[in-house]
């Protein structure tokens, strides 16, 4: 039961994990993307639009080739979610408009648009159910090492995953070397803490910061697809992602800014998101009911807010968000 637990608990901290380094990404430069939900759901729809237009043009789904089937529905989720860091930058960096009120909007307007093509794709298929199943694609994003079934819990913990899980734990340990160790990732620091001394300094402010944006962007789409073609198996039913993208948003205070601690930060969130599932199997003394349950769920937001609390008390600079965070950036008051 324990590990069935971890293994069902790494699985729902992936999209957040992609979420996250996405955002973590995003908040070095500044800019503030309360969009990421939308961008994940986005990210999610456009990976499906490209699995169902792939195996609609099949003459038959035993004749689908692996590589097509991974790369098409990743390069729409990865366009897709690119495009909307595009339209965040635009508003936030060119035209400098609220960061705030920008990335609401984009999160409804994500929502929105997922939900409309979802639709759309539903009505297409005729289904019974108001959702589509894209098993043919799904099979290969979920497919795991052979050997992991023979391993016992080693193998059900540590290698029973599709790619894109282990995929998001390497961008994640990436990012984190990249913003500590590299010229570029120090540079976009800089644009986060002090802009107008960043460009002072000879530092593009306005292209660190659409470049972080958008590559965020792309990172926390793959969360999106990753929650739809492995972790639900290639169904997607409208409003089905939760949410999750908020999660993400506050697995970045929780981690402090650090991509790598968001690795243990996604599975402990992922964890705290489904223990209310077990609370029966594992203390079958205590009487639960729906309220308990949803009580229970409250508690990511819960730990996110503690957490808060304690860096508030300890004030170290390095726990801190980016001192620039949400702020527009007007080179003429330089």
């Amino acid at each position: 039961m324990i590990v069935a637990f971890i293994h069902r608990a790494v699985m729902q901290g992936i999209p957040l994990l992609f979420g996250a380094t996405g955002e973590i990404v995003t908040e070095k430069s500044g800019n503030l993307n309360l969009g990421i939900p939308g961008v994940m759901y986005v990210g999610g729809i456009s990976g499906v639009i490209g699995a169902f237009m792939y195996e609609n043009s099949l003459p038959d789904k035993n004749m689908a080739n692996p590589f097509l089937a991974i790369m098409i529905p990743l390069l729409c989720s990865l366009i897709g979610s690119l495009i909307m860091g595009l339209i965040y930058s635009f508003l936030t960096t060119t035209l400098r408009a609220n960061q705030n009120v920008t990335g609401l909007a984009i999160t409804t307007f994500g929502v929105g648009l997922g939900n409309f093509f979802g639709g759309s794709l539903i009505k297409i298929v005729g289904a019974d159910v108001p959702s589509i199943t894209l098993s043919t694609t799904s099979k290969f994003f979920s497919a795991h090492l052979p050997v992991a079934d023979s391993l016992g819990w080693f193998g059900e913990i540590f290698l029973s995953y599709g790619f894109l899980a282990y995929l998001a734990v390497i961008i994640a340990i990436v990012t984190s070397l990249f913003l500590k160790k590299t010229r570029a990732g120090l540079n976009l620091r800089a644009v986060g803490e002090n802009p107008a001394t960043a460009d002072a300094a000879g530092v593009n402010v306005t292209r660190y910061k659409y470049f972080a944006t958008c590559i965020g962007s792309m990172i926390a789409g793959l969360g999106g697809l990753y929650y739809v073609m492995d972790y639900v198996s290639g169904v997607w039913s409208n409003d089905g992602f939760g949410d999750r993208g908020w999660l993400a948003i506050a697995l970045v205070i929780f981690t402090v800014w650090k991509p790598n601690f968001a690795i243990i930060g996604s599975i402990l969130f992922g964890g705290l998101y489904i223990i209310h599932n077990y609370l029966n199997q594992f203390f079958p003394f205590i009487p639960v009911d729906m309220s308990t349950q949803e009580l229970i769920k409250m508690a990511p937001y819960l730990v996110t807010v503690l957490v808060l609390i304690v860096n508030s008390m300890r004030n170290k600079r390095e726990n801190q968000p980016p001192e620039a965070l949400g702020l527009s950036y007007f080179r003429e008051d330089r």
